[in-house]
């Protein structure tokens, strides 16, 4: 606004448009001047990526197909349980990651967003909620692709969603997960922003974890835990570890006392998330009775845990289920 001879004031005038108001044209801007409307207009947009394909499980689970202007696409979800109302985001095309039982990695990676198409798929879901009434109180960047591979954008995306003058989401009401991104967690940890952390782990040893997760020949789990104590000392945040249990792969009860093993006396939860199928992966869910006792198991050696109940599977908007096209 400066650059233009504008008073200083203009711009938290359209920051709150943009943000509060969650405005989608600058024409709507009422208390600015005429001439300035046109000129953002001809200058910018506040349009954010498309939807093209939209489906709802009936119990409450929205999933969104968002064409990019590359004519990319990605899936974001909305997640509505008791008064919670969560927007599950992507932070990238595809994803770096290759995790076999993940049909995202399964894609291979295509390209980073950028700040405003990570946001904007939370700003999406808001419109949508305004009109009846409600509004997104919690932000999980768990949909496709690794947000601490795309970390800047990632980070000015998630300050622009918590500042107080605008969209104002609590930083303590977003959770950024990963798959254990060592110089990713790290620079989150001296970021000052209380966000939640949850690390994917999905094995209780380095040989088996690098058959699940790829990136894991980059940073092994000993490297990944002292990144998470690091990060659970800086921000006082108990660390959520994500564990997605595999029939006949990692599902054992050793595989628990091994977990256990390395998360006893640290500041950390345990997220069993029993397999979610999709088309092309080779692996199946346990039983819900291997299950239940792979959380006793570890609740016995002094890890809390608990199983999450994944929404909408059936319209493949579970974890490990988005894959940025038409299903």
């Amino acid at each position: 606004m400066a650059s233009w001879g504008e008073p200083p004031f203009r711009a938290p005038q359209i920051w709150k448009w943009a943000w509060r108001h969650l405005g989608t044209a600058f024409a709507d801007m009422t208390n600015l001047p005429r001439d300035l409307r046109a000129r953002l207009g001809e200058a910018f947009t506040l349009a954010g990526p498309v939807p093209i394909a939209h489906q709802g499980d009936g119990e409450g689970t929205e999933k969104v197909l968002l064409s990019l202007r590359d004519r990319q696409a990605i899936e974001a979800v909305l997640i509505r349980e008791d008064d919670r109302r969560t927007v599950c985001i992507s932070t990238q095309v595809g994803c770096p990651g290759g995790c076999p039982f993940c049909a995202t990695g399964k894609m291979g990676y295509v390209r980073d967003l950028t700040a405003g198409e990570i946001a904007a798929q939370v700003l999406h879901f808001a419109r949508e909620l305004r009109g009846a009434g409600e509004r997104v109180t919690h932000v999980v960047v768990m949909g496709m692709g690794e947000p601490l591979l795309n970390y800047d954008a990632t980070l000015r995306a998630l300050r622009n969603l918590n500042d107080r003058r605008g969209f104002a989401l609590g930083a303590r009401r977003v959770t950024v997960s990963t798959v254990g991104v060592v110089p990713g967690i790290v620079r989150l940890a001296g970021e000052g922003l209380q966000v939640n952390l949850a690390i994917s782990l999905h094995a209780p040893d380095d040989a088996l974890r690098r058959e699940l997760v790829p990136l894991a020949e980059r940073w092994p789990l000993a490297d990944v835990l002292a990144a998470a104590d690091r990060y659970a000392s800086a921000t006082g945040r108990r660390v959520s570890y994500e564990y997605v249990l595999l029939r006949g792969v990692n599902d054992r009860l050793d595989h628990a006392r091994a977990l256990a093993r390395l998360l006893r006396g640290r500041l950390a939860h345990v997220n069993l998330i029993p397999f979610n199928p999709a088309p092309g992966l080779p692996y199946r869910p346990p039983d819900p009775n291997t299950v239940d006792a792979f959380r006793r198991e570890l609740v016995l050696h002094g890890v809390d845990a608990t199983v999450r109940r994944s929404r909408g599977v059936a319209i493949q908007a579970g974890c490990g289920q988005l894959r940025g096209q038409p299903q």
